[in-house]
């Protein structure tokens, strides 16, 4: 298959907007990791086990709201490029910001091809320390793999930047139905909700989150057996289109910037120029 890249980035292969890859597998579930694309460190797994939020403590944070990052260089430049567009998406509607690394910084995100380990999409979430690998397999004779969608390289650096996936949170059946049937037994856990505690959320459940699921993830038969449906009529779930107002919101309510002079602006941009 001969791989094209559009200049409309928005218009980069076919059918991108939700889960797509119907015949294949999902990029974001090949590395076989928590959830599909979540790397683990031991403090985060102890975490989980305990039902605790890892995003409640700051030193998952970055400082100052900023990310150094490199880009590999074996990525061509239309790559390069695309993984560009991302990272300026997120300096204009958020107060993170990803700067260039300066060979110096003892914390930054190295974006890379997975050479090593597991193949696909994937990502740790929040700060780890050291180098830390954000994995946008490259596109080949098979597949765009993580560059058929602007949304897909987005949904793993929203990881990096410290937000789980929309479907896990304490709240989610009041929102989907989980198919435990259609599900391969060995990938049932990846459904598993970060936390039990139903405690009240910042922000409305959101069909539309770019860190959403898609309907036919971790399916036994893709296409025909749906692993989460909405129950709300009429919505759809998992666009890998762009990160979504809410999105926007949390980050950069994660981030404290929803509060003092700085809100009103963020609010807006996220309001106005998100999905």
């Amino acid at each position: 298959m001969k791989i094209t890249f559009s200049a409309d980035y928005d218009q980069f292969g076919t059918n991108t907007d939700y889960d797509e890859d119907v015949d294949g597998e999902d990029p974001e579930t090949m590395p076989r990791l928590f959830q599909g694309d979540i790397a683990i460190d031991p403090y985060t797994y102890i975490s989980l086990r305990l039902g605790v939020n890892p995003m409640k403590h700051p030193k998952r944070l970055w400082p100052n709201a900023t990310i150094p990052f490199e880009i590999s260089p074996l990525y061509l430049s239309q790559e390069r490029a695309a993984i560009i567009r991302a990272l300026k998406t997120f300096n204009s509607l958020t107060c993170v910001k990803f700067i260039p690394y300066d060979g110096e910084t003892d914390d930054y995100v190295l974006i890379s091809p997975p050479e090593d380990g597991p193949q696909g999409c994937w990502s740790y979430v929040g700060k780890q320390g050291g180098e830390q690998l954000v994995s946008l397999q490259r596109p080949d004779d098979t597949s765009l793999h993580c560059f058929s969608s602007e949304g897909r390289i987005m949904h793993e650096l929203m990881h990096a930047i410290g937000i789980y996936h929309e479907q896990s949170r304490a709240d989610r059946d009041n929102f989907v139905k989980i198919h435990w049937d259609n599900i391969v037994p060995k990938f049932r856990k990846n459904f598993k909700l970060i936390s039990q505690k139903k405690g009240k959320y910042t922000f409305d459940y959101d069909y539309n989150s770019v860190m959403h699921y898609g309907e036919f993830y971790f399916s036994k038969k893709k296409g025909e057996k749906p692993t989460m449906t909405p129950l709300q009529p009429g919505v759809r779930i998992g666009q890998r289109r762009t990160i979504s107002k809410t999105d926007c919101l949390k980050i950069n309510d994660l981030y404290g910037c929803l509060k003092g002079r700085q809100a009103k602006m963020y609010k807006n941009f996220c309001k106005l120029l998100a999905l």
